[in-house]
């Protein structure tokens, strides 16, 4: 871990937090390190600050440093944290290094996470991939037809992220296992839950899969964090397939709006009339697509996807926070 990416983790990680000692939101992080880099510093510098340089350096106020002081101050705790799971297989990956998903830094900007806990091979997020979504409660027919699509689109030489929950999710990333194809999937509970499935850790070891959760490893489930996850899973993609929603309620149907809304990339929809869901999402803009899709993905303009700050993709590409 480089000491920029230290002081990352330190700022903005969750690992020994304690109580009281709230991390910085990425946003707040961006302020900071946008300062930071107009004075030609970096953020290991903060590694030996105090409360005082906080607000003198930084502008920050008498709270906002009292809280960075606090966290610097855990900083031993927090190392013993880490090299626990570390241990483990699990690893932190913070905006500063160069394995953090590149995708999300373009798209979303400084609202994208300081940090993600990873497990896996970092390199297949360099893979292209398509993106599977849809509710946990899925027929046989649903099942089908989510294996024949993952098939397909490996056969056009994509993998597949996914947000590893029960239904779709899961039969999209077992049926990319089976193709043998890169798997990525970015969970919004417990990672070390996952890696006790057999099949999983074995894809995790053998280098053909990767986790990553913005909460630490151990945490529980949380449905504020399992909403705010899908935009990973749509813009690390190519395009995200939406297999089944429901209308108007549900993280598939906040996920897929959003993505509608914003362009980040096509979204292609199931087209199954009996699905409220589904028909809603087509007539907002989604790409209808059924049994017979062939692979093939179409090309959005770059003036449609949304950009971030010209400073923060400067910063982003660059390494440096």
């Amino acid at each position: 871990m480089t000491e920029n990416s230290k002081a990352i983790a330190i700022f903005c990680s969750t690992l020994a937090a304690g109580d009281g000692t709230k991390p910085l939101e990425p946003r707040k992080w961006s302020e900071i390190a946008a300062k930071l880099m107009e004075q030609q510093r970096s953020p290991a510098d903060l590694l030996n600050g105090s409360r005082a340089d906080f607000i003198n350096d930084l502008g920050v106020s008498d709270e906002q440093a009292e809280q960075m002081e606090r966290l610097l101050n855990r900083s031993a705790a927090l190392a013993f944290e880490i090299s626990k799971y570390e241990n483990l297989g699990i690893v932190i990956v913070t905006r500063a290094d160069k394995d953090y998903p590149l995708r999300l830094k373009r798209k979303l900007g400084n609202h994208c996470p300081p940090l993600f806990y990873c497990a896996g091979n970092k390199d297949i997020l360099r893979s292209n991939v398509i993106g599977f979504v849809g509710s946990r409660n899925i027929e046989f027919d649903d099942e089908d037809f989510t294996r024949k699509t993952v098939h397909t689109a490996a056969i056009n030489g994509y993998g597949v992220v996914s947000g590893g929950a029960k239904g779709v999710d899961n039969v999209s990333a077992d049926e990319a296992q089976n193709l043998g194809m890169p798997v990525i999937e970015y969970v919004s509970d417990s990672m070390l839950r996952k890696l006790r499935n057999g099949k999983i850790l074995s894809s995790v070891q053998n280098g053909k899969m990767v986790i990553l959760s913005e909460v630490k490893p151990d945490a529980g489930f949380n449905a504020g964090m399992a909403m705010a996850r899908n935009k990973y899973i749509y813009i690390q993609s190519e395009a995200t397939v939406v297999v089944k929603a429901d209308l108007n309620k549900g993280g598939t149907w906040g996920g897929a709006t959003e993505c509608l809304k914003k362009r980040w990339v096509p979204v292609l929809c199931r087209d199954k009339e009996t699905y409220s869901g589904n028909a809603a999402l087509i007539e907002k803009g989604a790409i209808p697509i059924d049994e017979t899709w062939d692979g093939m993905i179409p090309q959005q303009t770059n003036e449609q996807i949304e950009k971030p700050e010209k400073q923060f993709e400067q910063m982003a590409l660059e390494g440096f926070i």
